[in-house]
Order: C-alpha cells, then sequence, then structure tokens
C-alpha cells in the first residue's frame, strides 16, 4: 500500500501570520501531530510540556510539545504538536484526522470524510 500525505498548516492561532505549511504523512498510528522543531519555532509555536511517546520500533522518546492550529482538507482544529528532529517528515496524527471527521480508508489509502462526527 502506498502513503497518503496531505497538505497541512500550522499556527499558533487562527490570527497568526506566521505559519508552517507542508506535506503531512497521514499516520494513524499517531496520536499526535509532529514537525520539525526548529519549523514550529520559526512559526511562533512555544513548548508547554514534555511526553514520552513511543516510537514505531517500540523506543520511549521525550519530546516536548506545543499547541497549535491545525489546518488541512478545508478544514480546521487545534491540539497538541510535537517538536521533533528538525529532519523528521511531518505527521498528521490521528486526533487531528478525528476530531474534523476524516478517517483513511484502507483499501485504496485515501482520506474519506464521515457523513458526521461521533459523539459516543
Amino acid at each position: 500500500m502506498g502513503l497518503t500525505r496531505v497538505t497541512v498548516t500550522i499556527k499558533k492561532d487562527q490570527a497568526a501570520r506566521k505559519r508552517y505549511e507542508a506535506d503531512f504523512l497521514v499516520d494513524t498510528g499517531a496520536t499526535d501531530c509532529l514537525a520539525p522543531a526548529r519549523a514550529l519555532r520559526r512559526a511562533g509555536i512555544i513548548p508547554v510540556g514534555k511526553t514520552t511517546y513511543e516510537l514505531a520500533d517500540g523506543t520511549p522518546k521525550e519530546y516536548e510539545f506545543g499547541l497549535a492550529v491545525i489546518e488541512f482538507m478545508g478544514d480546521i482544529t487545534a491540539g497538541r504538536i510535537i517538536f521533533g528532529p528538525n529532519d523528521a517528515e511531518p505527521i498528521l496524527g490521528v486526533t487531528a484526522l478525528e476530531s474534523v471527521g476524516i478517517t483513511v480508508e484502507p483499501s485504496t489509502q485515501t482520506l474519506k470524510r464521515m457523513p458526521a462526527i461521533p459523539l459516543k
């Protein structure tokens, strides 16, 4: 199966002029979003905490995270964004996807808008 990417804009708040925009890898195995720390700092996003995340190989790693506005596919949400290594590929995590009602169609690896966002 192929990889799914989507253009995402990250800002510190809705009125911010500075932003980080890139093609993010859609990763339903990742809870939070991740972007290069240098790019997030240039966009005015500041770390507000640290959390230990489990990497794909099972290794635990502590990363700083910030709070940001996340825009993609004509929708907007907000949430945690991890300050990743400066050479990291940006990742769009499942929390951002679900919060705007988008899922990944497993057979085609395409993004699909749900008819309604579940509140159950």
